[in-house]
């Protein structure tokens, strides 16, 4: 089916063939009549199927009418992705924004966007803002639904969509998913018509492979050159016919050492103009640090060789180099850990996925679902690249051939379920549903949850004496008032629910704050001993100078279990490090995390403090100036004689040190600075910004000329 077949604005048709997107998919020619008409949709079909376009356009016919739109997406690496193609139709006179985070405030700026991409989180927390906007929406799209079966973000959008057909019935739903067992369950859940296909725009082959062989599912094989190395054969294989690869292990540390593995296999296929394109990338990822890591220039050295490492351990900054790198062809493989499966949308001709378990620190090496098989398997192919896709899984030896093939590759993925149940989620959906006033009593609560995926699955019944335990904590607690059936939010259940943090969270905080203590670490501590608040592991070792901290500190609590006591009390050293300036290279040693989990701990810990400070404001007033010192500090990673420095734009820690060893200890002491010296420390772009925030801006610019440093940037 031609694109010029639909009854579609003209900019729109004109905007998709500048695209190079003339013709439709079978499953978004089966889908499109359907979302265009108005209609609920739940489309599961494979990665790279599609899946996208079929929503831009349903917003698109919608916004044009005067609608408004919400695009919701589990990660923010993907919301960066959705905003960057919907961004592509603002000819057509629309206005595209993104938010995620900051989920205590509402952007007013908000109310005059026509298209709104938000993580699940973020969109929960507009609901509990009561952003009367909402109520107009006419398309709702929830991308990667069948997440709703991850345990710690599935509740969320689960909620999040039951609330939204409630509080705006008429609003489209349009819900996208990979192939999953039960699509049906969903589509039924969401009174919305369900389209399910296996077609893929790129023919997938998918494989077991030992000693040199690859076993096909359809019984037919293939012999590749193997000096023994399963990894660099295949590798080889797919570079020898211009191919990328994608390789997902189970550990950082493996994907870090097949990456560098792998390097000089892919130098060898890398020479002339790439070469010098790898060495810019590589230059490029330094340029884009704040501080220089030794896991950044572990991964620099990577790419060189045309290979690069991605987890979580990356920051946000570094992941974007890859990717970048990787859709542009410069990186011809990636190592990965599974998390990339569900990220951002990079598919490679091969797929070799060497691990199909992972550790669990409960029960131990677990294997990987079916549905996290097929997710990474999806990748395989890339469209307008490829003829065909490959996807390759490792045997240990001969005999675990068919069982690959059977478990997995054959295998049809599972159903996914409602986590809803779970005591964290009902505690956090449960108080902000009566403190927006969505429920008034319990007759609504329960009439509400009854609109969920868990009662649709099964029974509300099940878990009534669950939902009655958690009304009774939160009574208890104060954070609502129960008179009869009658539900009502009291004013610290209403703040507890803005903030969006766990209930018993703010109740850990709450009580730290009536300890009779201000100093820094207590804080720390406070934050990390929240439920919110991810933990270190205790490693061999940490036992000793953790306790040394307990001393110095004076952390003397009883407590139940000491082991978790430890490990609070390691990330709230991390924390204090971080305030201290201790240099994210020593911090990853020390620790042994990478610098993205210093961000991610850092951010956590800033938000969790940011709550106290607001929690004090009603439960201890003299110490919300204290909690604001820490705040401002923590999100920077300084000391307070560089708050003020801090305070200016591109001035982050290492700058603000470097200015004030130079002397420059204040904003009046830079008014005064020669441009010379903040260019030599700051570089020009950056300086001119600092004389412009300081109100010398032109001044600066004059001594730049004289002293022949050119024009500022």
């Amino acid at each position: 089916m031609k694109v010029a077949e639909l009854d579609l604005d003209p900019r729109i048709t004109a905007i998709l063939e500048e695209q190079g997107i003339t013709e439709l998919y079978p499953p978004q020619a089966e889908a499109l009549p359907i979302a265009l008409a108005g209609g609920n949709l739940v489309l599961a079909i494979p990665t790279a199927s599609g899946k996208s376009l079929v929503a831009y356009l349903a917003i698109l016919q919608s916004v044009l009418k005067g609608g408004k739109a919400l695009y919701i997406v589990p990660l923010r690496a993907l919301a960066s992705e959705k905003y960057a193609d919907l961004k592509a139709f603002e000819p057509l006179g629309i206005k595209v924004a993104m938010s995620v985070g900051d989920y205590d405030s509402v952007d007013p700026n908000l109310e005059r966007q026509d298209v709104l991409v938000a993580t699940s989180e973020r969109a929960d927390s507009l609901l509990r803002h009561r952003t009367s906007w909402l109520d107009r929406l006419s398309v709702v799209v929830a991308d990667e639904v069948h997440l709703i079966d991850e345990a710690d973000r599935g509740p969320t959008l689960e909620v999040t969509l039951a609330k939204l057909r409630q509080v705006n019935p008429r609003a489209q739903i349009i819900a996208l998913s990979a192939t999953i067992r039960n699509s049906e369950e969903l589509a039924a859940w969401l009174g919305a018509r369900h389209v399910r296909s296996t077609w893929r725009p790129v023919p997938l082959k998918e494989a077991a492979y030992h000693a040199g062989t690859l076993h096909y599912t359809d019984g037919t094989s293939r012999e590749i050159a193997d000096d023994g190395d399963a990894i660099a054969a295949l590798t080889n294989d797919s570079l020898a016919g211009g191919g990328q690869c994608l390789v997902f292990v189970n550990t950082r540390r493996s994907a870090e050492s097949v990456a560098r593995d792998l390097a000089p296999v892919v130098r060898r296929s890398s020479e002339g103009k790439k070469a010098e394109a790898l060495q810019k990338l590589a230059k490029e990822l330094s340029t884009d640090q704040d501080e220089p890591t030794s896991m950044a220039a572990r991964l620099g050295k990577c790419l060189q060789g045309g290979t690069a490492f991605h987890h979580a351990g990356l920051t946000n900054a570094q992941r974007a180099v890859v990717e970048d790198g990787f859709r542009k062809g410069k990186v011809r493989v990636i190592v990965a850990t599974p998390t990339l499966a569900s990220g951002v949308n990079l598919p490679a001709r091969r797929v070799i996925i060497r691990d199909t378990e992972r550790f669990d620190i409960e029960f131990g090496n677990a294997p990987l679902r079916v549905l996290e098989i097929k997710q990474m398997v999806g990748r395989a192919g890339r469209p307008k690249y490829d003829k065909e896709g490959e996807a390759v899984l490792l045997a240990r030896h001969e005999d675990g051939v068919e069982d690959l093939l059977d478990r997995y590759l054959r295998a049809p993925p599972e159903a996914i379920d409602s986590k809803l149940a779970s005591e964290a989620a009902l505690r956090k959906h449960i108080l902000a549903s009566v403190a927006t006033e969505h429920v008034r009593d319990q007759g609504e609560l329960f009439g509400f949850m009854g609109a969920t995926f868990f009662a649709h699955l099964g029974d509300v019944e099940t878990i009534r004496s669950r939902i009655v335990s958690v009304l009774r904590f939160l009574e208890k607690e104060g954070f609502l008032t129960a008179k009869g059936d009658a539900l009502r939010p009291t004013f610290f259940g209403k703040r507890t629910s803005d903030l969006y943090i766990d209930p018993l969270s703010a109740v850990r905080l709450r009580d730290a704050l009536k300890v009779d203590r201000r100093d820094e670490f207590y804080f720390l501590w406070a934050a990390a001993s929240t439920p919110d608040m991810p933990k270190l592991y205790l490693r061999r070792g940490d036992h000793a100078w953790i306790e040394v901290r307990l001393v110095e500190k004076e952390m003397t609590f009883p407590v139940d279990d000491y082991e978790f006591f430890l490990a609070e009390v390691k990330t709230a050293s991390l924390l204090q490090d971080w305030l201290d300036e201790r240099t994210e290279d020593e911090t990853t040693k020390v620790y042994g995390i990478g610098p993205g989990d210093i961000r991610r701990l850092v951010d956590q810990g800033e938000w969790l403090l940011y709550s106290m400070m607001e929690l004090a404001r009603i439960f201890s007033k003299p110490k919300v100036p204290d909690l604001f010192k820490v705040v401002a500090r923590l999100r920077q990673g300084i000391k307070a004689e560089l708050l003020e420095l801090a305070s200016l734009r591109g001035i982050g820690r290492v700058r603000a040190r470097a200015l004030f060893t130079r002397g420059y200890k204040t904003l009046r002491d830079l008014q005064k600075a020669p441009a010379t010296d903040l260019v030599r420390l700051l570089g020009p772009a950056v300086a001119t910004s600092v004389k412009e925030q300081v109100g010398q801006a032109e001044a600066g610019k004059r001594v730049a000329g004289q002293a022949n440093l050119g024009e500022f940037e």
